[in-house]
């Protein structure tokens, strides 16, 4: 699926998401941003905000910036951002393969339900660790191919049906953050022994990257 696919199914997705993706995975936002273990000053990068269901979990002594691709998906995230008052929260339109921002601008990086729902998962991987400091926290929620091949060889099968029609890809291994000579995993769990949904926390070294 190339971006401008994904814009179009994110954008219909729009006016529905928080009625589909809100509570059924709002412990894994919670979770995740609890793993950032962010501390005063700190500035925040959330990557694919979307309609900003995270952003209300954000503590209010950190600076976060949310980007997305979706013009409906931040038209929503900009409404929630109003009515409850986040100040220290801003949103920008932005291709994340592409951030218009400088080197080591954040402290933390955050993507929740991203990695596998982008066209190009290397390249965001990259740009998060361009615009995130040596050393600062690298947190991803995300499903990741199973290391059962039943189980795999059903998720490779399906994987082109959900990519058209959802939006997402579900073949995605988890090797290829791991495996990356520029991060160092410090914590990979699963939501719950029975979830689909993992979340992993990264140290960004800022080294060479191995693919």
């Amino acid at each position: 699926m190339d971006t401008e696919s994904v814009q179009k199914v994110y954008n219909n997705y729009a006016s529905i998401y928080d009625l589909l993706f809100g509570m059924i995975f709002e412990q894994g936002r919670m979770s995740a941003i609890k793993g950032l273990r962010l501390r005063a000053g700190d500035k925040v990068l959330e990557v694919g905000v979307g309609t900003g269901l995270s952003l209300p979990f954000f503590p209010s002594h950190c600076n976060v910036v949310g980007i997305d691709l979706s013009e409906k998906m931040l038209k929503r995230a900009k409404m929630k951002i109003n009515s409850q008052k986040l100040s220290h929260i801003a949103i920008k339109r932005m291709d994340a393969t592409m951030m218009a921002f400088s080197d080591n601008s954040f402290d933390s990086v955050y993507a929740a339900y991203l990695i596998s729902a982008v066209p190009d998962p290397w390249g965001v991987l990259a740009e998060m660790k361009r615009v995130c400091r040596k050393d600062g926290s690298i947190v991803v929620v995300n499903h990741f191919k199973s290391s059962n091949k039943f189980i795999s060889s059903i998720e490779t099968s399906i994987s082109p049906f959900c990519s058209k029609h959802l939006g997402f890809r579900t073949d995605l291994c988890m090797s290829f953050m791991t495996k990356d000579a520029g991060l160092k995993l410090i914590e990979r769990r699963r939501l719950s022994p029975v979830s689909l949904w993992e979340i992993a926390v990264f140290r960004n070294l800022k080294e060479s990257t191995w693919f």
